[in-house]
């Protein structure tokens, strides 16, 4: 709400200078002051800041009411007077002009009594108003800055229980990756120990496992020899009685040949020598064909033998050759 200005009047001792007179009444100047020279003092800026507290504004209503009240104490101080000099011979019109003017301003002056009284009120009813603002602004502003404080301080309630329930989870943690390492770490000496123990285990199966098998080896390698070498002395002697048996039936044939050649009649034509002879060459080949053919039949089973013999060493080679991977 905007205040409305008020004029003051001053009133100070007047003179007259010079004047005139005429046919139709009197002319003349009254001189109510001296001129100034001072320039009136610049109005102050409004300050930038809206910031404004209460001080600030009784200070502002102090100075304003101060310098309202300023020339109103000055007019007060001395009785409102118009201090006029004229001469004797001034008429009575002039009077009368005079004595309305001093009329008009006692009117003025009991206006501006008036409204100076208004502006009191107003100035009055305006400050209890800002203090009441005030006031209730500085209320809620308490009760903002109470209700702020509770929730900071339930947030740093919560924000301290979060932390010691992080700290005692972390604890938690902590504690349990510490114990499964230690359980770790203990599961492993104890799995590399057992892997040592197996490894020294299979080692030693392993070399058990070659030594029985070098002995069995060298066990077949003799029987094979002591069998090849039966084999052979089996097969010298079955040559030599075969031998000695196809010798003694050729003999005892050639013999038996021979007395029937004697015993037959002597009319026995030589055709018939001839015959005979033939048959006996025959049956000499077809035993010597048989003789033969038993002969390979023994080859065939020593040279059986010999292939069994390679196949058992060859056989025994590889499970070692086995044996000996799978350990290393």
């Amino acid at each position: 709400m905007k205040s409305k200005q008020f004029v003051s009047f001053v009133c100070v001792a007047t003179e007259i200078r010079c004047q005139e007179k005429s046919k139709g009444g009197l002319a003349y100047e009254v001189i109510l002051a001296d001129p100034v020279t001072v320039t009136p003092p610049k109005r102050p800026s409004s300050p930038s800041n809206k910031n404004v507290s209460v001080e600030n504004i009784e200070e502002k209503l102090k100075a304003a009411e101060e310098r309202r009240l300023a020339p109103t104490e000055q007019t007060m101080d001395p009785p409102f007077h118009l201090t006029i000099t004229l001469p004797l011979h001034i008429s009575n019109l002039e009077a009368n002009r005079m004595a309305q003017l001093a009329v008009k301003m006692s009117k003025i002056e009991e206006a501006s009594k008036k409204k100076d009284d208004q502006a009191h009120q107003f100035i009055s009813q305006t400050r209890e108003a800002l203090e009441q603002k005030m006031e209730t602004h500085e209320e809620k502003r308490e009760a903002y800055i109470s209700d702020l404080k509770a929730k900071l301080k339930d947030h740093l309630e919560t924000v301290e229980k979060t932390r010691q329930s992080l700290e005692a989870q972390t604890e938690e943690v902590r504690t349990a990756v510490e114990e499964k390492l230690k359980t770790a770490a203990a599961q492993r000496d104890e799995n590399i120990k057992k892997m040592l123990d197996r490894l020294k285990e299979h080692e030693e199966n392993v070399k058990r496992v070659r030594s029985t098998m070098q002995e069995k080896v060298t066990q077949l390698e003799s029987q094979i020899q002591n069998k090849l070498t039966l084999a052979q002395t089996r097969r010298k002697n079955l040559e030599q009685e075969q031998l000695e048996k196809l010798r003694e039936h050729n003999v005892v044939k050639l013999a038996e040949v021979r007395h029937i050649i004697e015993g037959m009649d002597s009319f026995k034509t030589e055709k018939t020598t001839k015959e005979l002879q033939e048959r006996l060459e025959i049956a000499e080949l077809n035993r010597e064909k048989e003789l033969q053919k038993k002969l390979e039949k023994i080859q065939e089973k020593e040279r059986r033998a010999e292939m069994v013999r390679q196949n058992k060493e060859r056989l025994a080679t590889q499970n070692e050759e086995q044996q000996t991977a799978s350990s290393g």
